[in-house]
């Protein structure tokens, strides 16, 4: 049995890209009920030598749209990495699983050969 290309790319990026989303919910709503300053969560890193959270969130989008972009051939689009609210990172995201989502399988599969 084999897999495409398609089938171990894009689905894969949209399944992770939602459970962040699902995170980043959770995150507001921690810092609602806590009263938080959410930017105290975006900087935040489990570890000193580690990206904030929001620079995470950011090479997240990146690699997701990058890839399957280069997959199909295409020239992944920018984006600017000036989120600065939970908000903001959930709209990247959003855009980033509509982006992933306009692909279609005969534009990625066989990009194994290429």
């Amino acid at each position: 049995m084999t897999i495409s290309m398609y089938a171990a790319s894009a689905p894969v990026f949209v399944q992770g890209l939602k459970g962040l989303a699902i995170v980043l919910d959770k995150a507001e709503a921690y810092a609602k009920a806590r009263k938080i300053d959410e930017s105290v969560l975006l900087q935040a890193r489990i570890f000193p030598d580690m990206f904030p959270f929001v620079r995470q969130c950011q090479l997240v989008t990146d690699n997701a749209k990058g890839a399957v972009a280069r997959l199909a051939g295409e020239t992944p689009p920018s984006y600017e990495d000036t989120e600065t609210s939970i908000e903001a990172l959930k709209a990247r995201v959003a855009k980033t699983i509509a982006f992933v989502e306009s692909f279609k399988p005969d534009q990625i599969d066989g990009s194994e050969e290429r």
